[in-house]
């Protein structure tokens, strides 16, 4: 279980990432290469929904995120979803000195007042996400306004649940789900805009890129 009492999102190779990352800290190179293949993609593509599309600039942070990941691997103390959530918080830093330095200031955020419950599995917003490429789904994450564009790239892209993403932000749970319902909220009915037609989703959501459960 996850800090206030939700379920941990695990992914598929978190118990092979924790085993990787506990022989790291022994001192394997080979181990934290395989935790580097692991978590990078997560890393890279959130990199990417906070400092832009610019695949070098992104490439840059990550690269900087890993130094420190790298020096810093000793101290860790979790398994591989903590892990993930550890690298996820360094990263967050690293872009954050990135836009400094750049003088970016961060987009407008939405005021999140009320609490809503999360989507299902099969929800019409994860759908719509999983039928377009990365690059795109990445670009739309980019163009919502901030708090919900991280929640959504902590919780889909990287994989995180809302306690661990909530460390991340420095925010509660519930304001995190609040953010990640909304943003995919907001994704699915601009995709739903883009391709409602040339899919056949209906009205009442139902349909390829819909809920039909």
């Amino acid at each position: 279980m996850g800090r206030g009492g939700e379920p941990r999102r695990a992914q598929p190779y978190d118990e092979e990432l924790g085993a990787a990352v506990a022989r790291a800290q022994e001192g394997d190179e080979a181990a934290f290469a395989v935790a580097y293949r692991l978590v990078q993609p997560g890393i890279l593509g959130y990199l990417r929904g906070l400092v832009g599309h610019d695949g070098e600039t992104a490439e840059d942070v990550a690269a900087e995120a890993w130094l420190e990941i790298a020096r810093d691997l000793g101290r860790f103390r979790g398994d591989g979803a903590g892990f993930r959530g550890w690298t996820a918080t360094i990263a967050r830093h690293r872009a954050l000195d990135h836009l400094r330095r750049q003088k970016v200031r961060p987009r407008p955020t939405v005021l999140e007042q009320d609490i809503l419950e999360l989507p299902g599995p099969h929800s019409t917003s994860g759908q719509a996400l999983e039928a377009i490429s990365t690059e795109e789904a990445l670009a739309l994450i980019a163009g919502l306004p901030r708090e919900q564009a991280e929640a959504v790239l902590l919780r889909v892209v990287v994989g995180l649940d809302a306690p661990a993403a909530a460390r991340v932000l420095g925010k509660r749970p519930g304001a995190v789900r609040t953010a990640a319902y909304r943003g995919l909220k907001r994704l699915a009915e601009q995709l739903g805009e883009q391709l409602g037609g040339a899919r056949g989703v209906t009205d009442d959501g139902t349909g390829p890129l819909g809920d039909s459960r």
